[in-house]
């Protein structure tokens, strides 16, 4: 069976965090005609995410065996391998893979390694794809598409280092096989980074459709109970516990406002402060922005700045409005979607912690506001160095 075909039996989605048709992609690229180009983005510039890293880690041949196949689907002769430049030991193990399979002759296709500028915004597709034709690696918002004119203004395949190796394993066992697991909606299985107030935090691959309860258990179940769990990363949404049964799938969390997203899950326990940890996560999230639009450039910082004031216990009586409206400002104005993610966040925030907004508007900011060290790891909060 070709590969599209094989990819839509499957009814394989992206992994990368949108959950797009694979297959829809690639027949999107092979009928632009002339030569293609294909982009393996494993980026993951997700700070809680880890999936891409560990899946390079131990598997790397089966995410490129997974780009040549689309390579050879889509009539591309070249695929352009993208990492971080900050992760020299990976970079330097995915070079000597690329070296394996030039002296085994594996592949039709010429393979390119490259290494990106680091910064949340580098890890969105047109960000590739505009470093890749010298510009900087920021996000751009106008058309044309990438399977329209993209790497050298050819039509241009960008997929997720995770959905790569799918296909390819979709190509050796078949879509059947692939359906095994997963959902009749939602087939497959996911890598899924699991952390906070777990005893074993780390990569699982899990079958789409398990419960958040059981994904956490399966990571050693929470050192304490939970108050919440923050569901898809930054730009993802705190889910208070009640909700935990609920399958992930997006066709399941959509209802709670909620996708799968990154493939993050953090626990949440009641020592720490949910809002502290969002007004970190949206510093940071702030700093790292394109800044080619006025949401990215004002909107986001005031909204950072609001519920920094907030979490710390210092808001002034208008405070609590201004952030639902400018929450609610926010989404669908942006040059690209980074401004839509942080105000899902925060939004998601200021309704699962209501009771911790209350506090802190009338008596200063809670004990657990002052938790140390901080449950999730955030990045410096400062702008990145150069794009180029």
């Amino acid at each position: 069976m070709p590969l599209v075909e094989a990819a839509e039996a499957a009814g394989l989605t992206g992994r990368g965090g949108a959950g797009f048709p694979v297959a829809r992609k690639l027949r999107a690229v092979a009928e632009r005609g002339g030569r293609a180009v294909v982009v393996v983005n494993a980026m993951e510039s997700e700070p809680a995410s880890r999936k891409d890293q560990f899946l390079l880690a131990v598997a790397p041949h089966l995410v490129l065996d997974g780009a040549v196949l689309a390579a050879i689907a889509v009539g591309a002769d070249t695929v352009h391998v993208c990492l971080p430049r900050t992760r020299t030991a990976q970079y330097r193990q995915l070079s000597a893979s690329l070296s394996e399979r030039r002296r085994a002759r594996l592949d039709p296709v010429r393979l390119r390694l490259h290494a990106l500028p680091h910064a949340y915004v580098s890890s969105e597709s047109t960000s590739l794809v505009r470093w890749l034709n010298g510009g900087p690696a920021r996000p751009q918002g106008s058309p044309p598409r990438a399977h329209e004119r993209g790497v050298a203004r050819r039509p241009t395949l960008v997929s997720n280092a995770e959905t790569l190796a799918h296909l390819a394993l979709i190509a050796r066992h078949g879509p059947d096989w692939f359906r095994e697991t997963g959902t009749a909606h939602e087939p497959g299985t996911t890598l899924v980074t699991v952390s906070g107030a777990v005893a074993m935090p780390g990569v699982q691959e899990v079958a789409l459709g398990t419960p958040l309860a059981k994904i956490l258990t399966r990571a050693g179940g929470p050192t304490q109970p939970l108050r919440a769990v923050l569901l898809g990363g930054f730009a993802g949404t705190w889910l208070p516990s009640e909700h935990l049964d609920t399958p992930f799938t997006r066709r399941d969390l959509a209802p709670l406002g909620a996708a799968p997203g990154a493939g993050v899950l953090v626990g949440l326990p009641p020592s720490v402060c949910g809002l502290s940890e969002t007004a970190r996560i949206l510093a940071y999230l702030a700093a790292h922005g394109a800044r080619q639009c006025g949401p990215c450039r004002f909107g986001l910082p005031a909204v950072a700045d609001d519920f920094a004031a907030l979490a710390a216990g210092r808001a002034d009586p208008g405070l609590l409005p201004r952030l639902h409206r400018r929450t609610g400002l926010l989404p669908d104005r942006g040059a690209c979607r980074h401004p839509d993610g942080a105000a899902r966040l925060a939004a998601s925030a200021l309704s699962t912690f209501a009771d911790d907004v209350d506090h802190h508007l009338d008596h200063g900011s809670c004990p657990a506001a002052g938790h140390r060290p901080p449950l999730i790891p955030v990045p410096p909060a400062t702008p990145p160095e150069t794009w180029r």
